[in-house]
């Protein structure tokens, strides 16, 4: 800090000018490539996810909601969350598709406590237990 005073102090105004421009457009330069670069990236993902989503392919919403792509109309996609229920949503709201092939869906169970169906992981591990 003190060697760029000096060196200030020294100049006699001449290239005060292109001093002043030089930080500037690497501030400019460093703002583009640390946020206006990556979010264009994201976007683009964003959109060919949405236009490579087809009908019958398990997603999730950016609410977190699992379901079925039954019907795409526009803009509009229905999910099937449950049997014989159906949600209306925005097709911008679909976040990813989840990889079946994976095992990443949770698969419904009844454990017998009447209380209804419970959603476990299909890992086996129970949804209730705190993980290790």
């Amino acid at each position: 800090m003190h060697a760029l005073s000096i060196l200030a102090a020294s100049d006699s105004g001449s290239g005060s000018l292109a001093g002043l421009f030089i930080p500037m457009a690497l501030i400019g330069a460093a703002m583009y490539f640390l946020m206006i670069r990556p979010q264009r990236r994201k976007m683009r993902a964003s959109a060919a996810l949405q236009s490579s989503i087809e009908i019958g392919d398990e997603v999730m919403t950016t609410s977190g909601v699992y379901g079925f792509v039954t019907l795409i109309d526009g803009d509009i996609a229905w999910l099937e969350i449950d049997d014989n229920v159906q949600i209306r949503i925005a097709r911008q709201a679909l976040q990813r598709k989840v990889d079946t092939s994976q095992g990443e869906t949770a698969v419904p169970s009844d454990d017998g406590s009447g209380r209804g169906t419970k959603i476990e992981p299909t890992d086996g591990s129970a949804a209730d237990e705190p993980s290790k």
